[in-house]
């Protein structure tokens, strides 16, 4: 098993040329809690939709969540629902939470290479959100939940897609991600792997699945502080 690093050693990304990252809980950190509106709106989609009431809506969402990757992509195998409509509902929030960050823009602008965003959200949710933070600029494409056939990461699928469309060498590569399990096929296909982690890890409620854990070997590296882990790497 190897040990989860903190510090970045330079010798590990000085060959990296396309960093790729996640977007909610990754580009901006947990404690900002914009998925908390996200997730509110889910279960109202689900209450509607299947006439339950918000207790049970948010059982059968979270548990669509765990088994499929997403609460839509469970909707969408066991009750055919319009995927764009959901996606619309969900993202409905306020983005005034996200505050502009300059450093972490900067600290992003200096990597060399390429900047991709992979999320399992929609690319204009993603604009929106970097957007707030004032770092769109800084990247170079949004690979979206529709641009991957509204197959959420981890599937392996999902990953071969977006490197196939952008012809990433995955061995010259890096992924940023707040969960645990969407690392594993980055790892797999020979990136660097970096796991954003709450501040407050102690205090904040995940289920099982989503947690650090000793046994992660996929993950080389777990911050807190994605721009200064960003500045550290190109010290």
């Amino acid at each position: 098993m190897t040990r989860i690093k903190n510090t970045p050693a330079k010798s590990d990304f000085e060959t990296v040329r396309d960093w790729v990252f996640d977007l909610d809980n990754t580009l901006y950190p947990h404690h900002v809690d914009l998925f908390a509106q996200i997730d509110k709106n889910m279960t109202g989609f689900v209450s509607e939709l299947l006439q339950l009431d918000p207790v049970e809506a948010k059982k059968l969402q979270k548990r669509y969540y765990h088994d499929h990757g997403t609460t839509l992509a469970g909707l969408m195998l066991h009750h055919g629902i319009d995927p764009q409509a959901f996606l619309e509902r969900a993202h409905a929030i306020d983005y005034s939470a996200l505050l502009p960050h300059p450093e972490l823009g900067e600290a992003i602008k200096a990597l060399p290479g390429r900047k991709f965003i992979l999320t399992n959200g929609t690319v204009a949710h993603a604009e929106k959100a970097a957007g707030a933070l004032g770092i769109l600029e800084h990247f170079d494409d949004i690979f979206d939940i529709v641009a991957a056939d509204y197959t959420p990461k981890p599937a392996s699928s999902t990953y071969d897609k977006f490197m196939s469309l952008n012809r990433v060498d995955t061995a010259h590569a890096a992924m940023f991600e707040d969960l645990p399990r969407n690392l594993v096929v980055p790892k797999a296909l020979g990136m660097r792997t970096v796991l954003l982690v709450p501040r407050n890890l102690e205090e904040v409620v995940t289920e099982s699945w989503e947690r650090l854990t000793d046994e992660d070997d996929y993950i080389d590296y777990a911050t807190a502080d994605l721009r200064a882990f960003l500045a550290e790497i190109m010290a």
